[in-house]
């Protein structure tokens, strides 16, 4: 019998498959996640926007040290990437040879499979950046 796929799974699924942040219209920050209040403002008038697919990377690990659901994929890429309009977020890059990467690197936005609720699950995808070609 299969596990029940998390009610987390679907709450995060539009900000998972569509990237959107937050702006204060009050003040003009942008946020990478979501929330009620804006940190810098206190102002509650806050607004989801469409976040660039555009940026590069800012800097960058290799993971070595895989996790169990990840024993046969490393290592793997981890990168706070810089979008265009300046906003940071922490992502995988794919499609990207380790030697092959640097700092400030143009970097777009893909979809892939982020991982499985169990073996009988649902698959879940997510974003991820790859190298601009």
């Amino acid at each position: 019998m299969s596990k029940p796929t998390s009610p987390r799974t679907w709450q995060l699924s539009e900000r998972r498959y569509r990237l959107i942040g937050v702006k204060c219209e009050k003040c003009g920050k942008l946020f990478i996640s979501p929330r009620k209040i804006c940190p810098n403002c206190k102002s509650t008038n806050l607004a989801d926007i469409p976040l660039p697919r555009k940026g590069k990377i800012y800097s960058y690990t290799i993971i070595n040290a895989l996790p169990s659901e990840r024993e046969n994929y490393g290592p793997y890429i981890i990168a706070i990437v810089e979008l265009e309009n300046g906003c940071k977020l922490t992502a995988e890059i794919v499609d990207c040879k380790i030697e092959d990467l640097k700092i400030g690197m143009p970097v777009e936005l893909t979809f892939r499979k982020i991982g499985e609720e169990s073996e009988s699950g649902i698959i879940y995808y997510g974003y991820k950046f790859r190298p601009m070609s």
